[in-house]
């Protein structure tokens, strides 16, 4: 039973093209260089039904669902709270219309406490107007279950701060990182496919730069590395002629399965 992996969006948090930026690539007429906030798609097939997840809601999230024709959702794992990662939540509610259930949403304590601050609406008493996303907030520091796979968390560093990437079975995600501990490291081990945070080529206090990303990528060795969380600052076509292989640029749609 293979899992099926969709980035539905590859671009830091302004997205790519940036607001007001003439930018070679926020002009450029390279599809592959128009990206979305994060987001990865998760589809299976579980007992010969479809089954679906989504790693973060980001701002982008309705229209990342329209374009790859999503129609069921079951669960949903967070990485962080950081806005582009989580401020399209509000999207999912179409889905407890469609399916009739709540959405179980897994993350780490504190990403889901922050999930109840920025969110509050959704877990408070009172009207609900146009409806609100009914949601089944369940914190995990162990591995889990989704999809009929297990799913375990990897804690790295956001700059100061704590999140998460996921791995499941020979697949791994880590998006916004600068620092992977030793015993993540160790989490690590073994993947087969690993899609990695890799912002811009200078240096910045919160994410990978390549150089940094392409170092991680060679100790984790993967036979697959895309990088992803991209800024406008990386032209697609050029900086993947420019990477050794077994690493590449992700792009919004690019699809592959695991198993």
């Amino acid at each position: 039973m293979s899992l099926r992996v969709t980035l539905m969006g590859t671009g830091t948090s302004t997205g790519v093209p940036r607001i007001a930026c003439d930018c070679p690539v926020c002009t450029s007429d390279d599809p592959r260089n128009r990206r979305l906030r994060a987001g990865v798609l998760l589809r299976t097939q579980e007992g010969g039904e479809p089954r679906t997840a989504i790693i973060d809601t980001s701002p982008d999230l309705r229209q990342q669902a329209l374009t790859h024709d999503v129609r069921q959702l079951h669960a949903i794992l967070f990485t962080h709270s950081h806005a582009d990662h989580v401020y399209g939540l509000d999207d999912v509610r179409i889905f407890n219309f469609l399916m009739r259930r709540d959405l179980p949403c897994y993350g780490s304590a504190e990403t889901l406490a922050a999930i109840r601050r920025h969110f509050s609406y959704i877990f408070e008493d009172g009207q609900a107007g146009g409806g609100k996303p009914l949601l089944r907030l369940i914190p995990v520091e162990e591995p889990f279950e989704v999809l009929g796979r297990t799913v375990t968390p990897v804690p790295v560093l956001h700059g100061e701060m704590p999140v998460y990437g996921y791995r499941i079975g020979d697949f791994a995600l880590v998006t916004d990182v600068n620092t992977i501990p030793e015993e993540s490291f160790r989490l690590l081990d073994g993947v087969e496919v690993l899609v990695l945070g890799a912002l811009r080529y200078r240096p910045h206090p919160t994410h990978f730069n390549f150089e940094q990303a392409m170092a991680a990528a060679r100790r984790i060795g993967a036979r697959r590395t895309v990088f992803t969380h991209l800024c406008h600052e990386v032209d697609h076509g050029p900086a993947g002629e420019e990477l050794p292989p077994g690493l590449e640029i992700g792009y919004d749609g690019l699809e592959f399965e695991v198993d």
